[in-house]
């Protein structure tokens, strides 16, 4: 146990000062490695962030949605995260494709531009990359009572 040191003889040590001087420190100076993140990383970034714009409907073109919709109906697995999403990493650097349906009444070019600042904004922050681009493609608009379900049909 490390010796803690007071400046006054009748305080007593708590419990949380005696754990946290037994913590250990990490120090990474000189530490060699190389981290490397795969372009699904940022893909499912991209659609968590897409998805949490409002208007956005769904990520995917016609045939990806029509896809992943009979995929999941027979049974082949859940929706991927990444459907509609292209990301590319070179030197630290990111473009990414996203395409995405548009809830029907929400300014298209508005929600598109939204996309675009939070997705560079999430891949920015949560992995560290330079975001160079942003390509967002808007394929289609959700018009009321139209679902998931019902693209398929």
């Amino acid at each position: 146990m490390t010796d803690v040191a007071y400046e006054s003889q009748n305080e007593s040590p708590s419990a949380e000062t005696e754990e946290a001087t037994q913590e250990p420190q990490i120090s990474v100076t000189g530490l060699k490695g190389k981290i490397t993140v795969a372009d699904e990383v940022v893909e499912k970034v991209t659609a968590l962030a897409a998805r949490q714009v409002p208007g956005v409907a769904d990520l995917g073109g016609d045939l990806a949605r029509i896809f992943e919709t009979a995929r999941t109906t027979i049974g082949l697995g859940s929706k991927r995260a990444s459907q509609g999403v292209r990301a590319e990493i070179q030197d630290g650097m990111v473009a990414i494709d996203i395409t995405i349906v548009i809830v029907y009444g929400h300014v298209v070019m508005e929600v598109a531009a939204e996309v675009q600042s939070s997705v560079a904004t999430s891949v920015s922050q949560m992995l560290g990359m330079e975001v160079v681009e942003v390509n967002v493609t808007v394929d289609d608009v959700r018009l009321p009572g139209e679902g998931a379900a019902t693209e398929a049909a």
